[in-house]
């Protein structure tokens, strides 16, 4: 990473908050916001497309080869593209969601997209970038300044991820969550804080908490003068 781009890398379990989060803390300071997650959804959206057995490595590396991805870091602005198609809402299909832990465990598809998020990071043209997903404090930008697992009680992050989805009924969603779990947990540890990276739990939290116990942890580390727009933003 270039020494004027700040790096704030967030880790955390699925219905922990990280996206919703990660993307108010990236407006209230001016920072832009890298959504890792995105680029797993979107080449398993990619293998789908193509008919491919996302359980099978050497298909996913195949498809790999031709993943034309391009994503926004405005938090404002969001949006995911593979090639000239628009997939920013197709990569949260539950068929998608099934498919992303089978692409994620491929060791040279991960090499080679966590690459590619420090370069997006590194051409941002913001003064930081909030990088969240699985494995950033630890992999992706072990080095960042502020490194932060946010997570949240099971049940708690069941009913917020079922709050979020129209289409499944809460046992189906709690379902999922927990299948997502088990399935990210063979890849990485999303549940542990590595050394030197700050917890923030938001179970007894509300969304504005949350945000603001991120900035907190953020502003403690990083002096505020370097830290975009005014508290206020």
């Amino acid at each position: 990473m270039t020494e004027s781009t700040i790096i704030v890398a967030i880790d955390g379990p699925a219905g922990s908050g990280k996206s919703s989060v990660s993307k108010q803390v990236a407006r209230r300071l001016g920072f832009g916001y890298l959504d890792t997650g995105a680029a797993y959804r979107a080449l398993a959206w990619h293998a789908l497309e193509h008919d491919a057995d996302t359980s099978d490595s050497a298909s996913v590396i195949d498809l790999a080869g031709s993943f034309d991805y391009a994503i926004s870091l405005d938090p404002d602005d969001y949006w995911v593209r593979v090639g000239e198609t628009d997939v920013t809402e197709a990569i949260r299909e539950p068929r998608v969601t099934d498919a992303v832990s089978g692409v994620a465990r491929v060791p040279v598809v991960r090499k080679t997209v966590n690459k590619m998020f420090r370069r997006l990071a590194e051409d941002s043209g913001r003064p930081g970038v909030i990088v969240e997903g699985r494995d950033i404090t630890t992999v992706v930008a072990p080095d960042a300044p502020v490194r932060i697992l946010l997570t949240a009680a099971p049940e708690v992050r069941a009913s917020r991820r079922s709050a979020e989805v129209t289409t499944q009924d809460a046992a189906a969603v709690a379902a999922a969550l927990h299948k997502r779990d088990a399935s990210d947990s063979a890849v990485v540890d999303f549940l542990t804080a590595a050394p030197g990276v700050d917890v923030v739990d938001s179970t007894h939290l509300d969304f504005d908490q949350t945000v603001d116990a991120v900035l907190d942890v953020i502003r403690t580390t990083v002096p505020a003068a370097q830290t975009g727009a005014p508290h206020g933003r």
